[in-house]
């Protein structure tokens, strides 16, 4: 890092005391002034009223007015990333990511690795990165060279995908390339399931990571029964499902794209035609229609509210869905159930399912409740991180 001093932000008094219990957000109503020049992306020093230093963080224009990397000062940047990923690909070597029955996994969760704004997935040795801040972008070749020298040979290649994450000016200028490397054509393994993964134009990084340790569940109850996997998008329930004894499995999706990508992996894996349909349409019609020749059925919508301004409509879309599904699934079936969208929590999601199955009329039951998989770890700091929240129930 440069000599030269860094801005800082002084905030209002008592407005430490949230970074003092190692919150790594700072809001622009916590700020008094700002000295220096500070521009997005820009490392600052958050300093308390009284002049004490808290914190080094990116700063950034907007409600989260900075995000903390360090709590105190930071050395060598170069250093504290790969300091950082180290830490972080030393939990994925414990978790048995590196063996050949799974080499899809999450290396960089945010907050969760204590790099907020960033997320870093792994498909064979290929690295996606996405920076959902301006000062992760900005230090994106960094990152990149730190992510090869962190992982012990395991990351070769380096693809920013960032685009679509950033804000503003930033997000219309930026562009999608490899920062280290070249695409490679490999061979994508997840609990020895096999999947294409198109991670330039798939969404997100190109494959939903957090589902993990849920698809593996779904192959325990998949055996004899006939499966209906809503917005599958590339299929990953479907393909757990096949393996597992289903003995027919219906996936549906309104992007034709995603159709595709299921069908592609259902030819991967060897599974036989006769034994999985892929329809496109709009879901939330196709479940309104009737479920009733299903006894296992998988609701994994997109996020539902961004904000929690949407919080409201998003729980009565929730509960819409669940309802429709319990009233037609067959009696002693399946039903796996998610929710994906922060602002809502644990206990407004059930809250709305179970709303949902009242107003059906039906007896459910919990079997699970479901999280997100261990690579995607959340800062016991920062509950914000922890945004993937499941049921699997049971219909009488």
């Amino acid at each position: 890092m440069s000599s030269t001093p860094l801005p800082q932000l002084i905030l209002n008094p008592g407005k430490e005391t949230s970074l003092l219990r190692f919150h790594r957000w700072v809001f622009s109503g916590a700020v008094k002034t700002v000295t220096g020049k500070v521009e997005d992306g820009s490392l600052c020093e958050i300093v308390s009223s009284k002049g004490t230093l808290i914190a080094t963080a990116h700063y950034n224009q907007g409600s989260i007015v900075a995000r903390i990397l360090e709590f105190g000062k930071i050395g060598d940047l170069d250093a504290f990333y790969k300091t950082k990923i180290e830490l972080a690909f030393a939990l994925r070597e414990a978790l048995s990511f590196k063996e050949n029955k799974t080499n899809i996994f999450r290396l960089i969760n945010g907050e969760g690795d204590g790099l907020p704004g960033l997320i870093v997935d792994v498909y064979g040795n290929t690295a996606v990165v996405q920076a959902h801040s301006v000062g992760m972008f900005l230090d994106l070749d960094r990152i990149a060279k730190a992510l090869v020298l962190a992982t012990s040979g395991v990351v070769k290649n380096v693809y920013s995908k960032s685009k679509e994450t950033l804000p503003g000016k930033f997000g219309e200028t930026a562009v999608d390339d490899f920062l280290v490397g070249e695409l490679e054509v490999q061979a994508f393994t997840e609990n020895g399931v096999k999947f294409d993964i198109d991670f330039e134009k798939g969404q997100k990084t190109g494959f939903f990571i957090d589902q993990r340790d849920n698809r593996n569940l779904l192959a325990q109850y998949s055996k004899g029964r006939k499966v209906l996997n809503t917005f599958c998008y590339t299929g990953g329930f479907s393909m757990y499902a096949l393996k597992n004894g289903a003995t027919k499995v219906v996936s549906v999706d309104s992007s034709k794209r995603a159709m595709e990508a299921v069908e592609k992996n259902v030819s991967l894996n060897g599974f036989k035609p006769a034994k999985h349909e892929s329809i496109t349409a709009d879901v939330m019609n196709f479940i309104k229609e009737g479920v009733f020749d299903f006894d296992l059925v998988v609701l994994d919508p997109p996020a539902f509210a961004k904000n929690i301004k949407n919080r409201h409509n998003a729980l009565q879309a929730y509960k819409r869905l669940n309802e429709s599904a319990i009233k037609g699934i067959a009696s002693g079936g399946i039903i796996f159930t998610f929710s994906c969208s922060q602002v809502v929590d644990s206990a407004a999601f059930e809250g709305a399912v179970r709303a949902a199955a009242i107003d059906a009329g039906r007896s459910v039951r919990i079997l699970h409740r479901l999280r997100q998989p261990a690579d995607h770890p959340v800062s016991i700091f920062h509950p914000e991180g922890e945004y993937l929240k499941g049921l699997v129930l049971m219909v009488e």
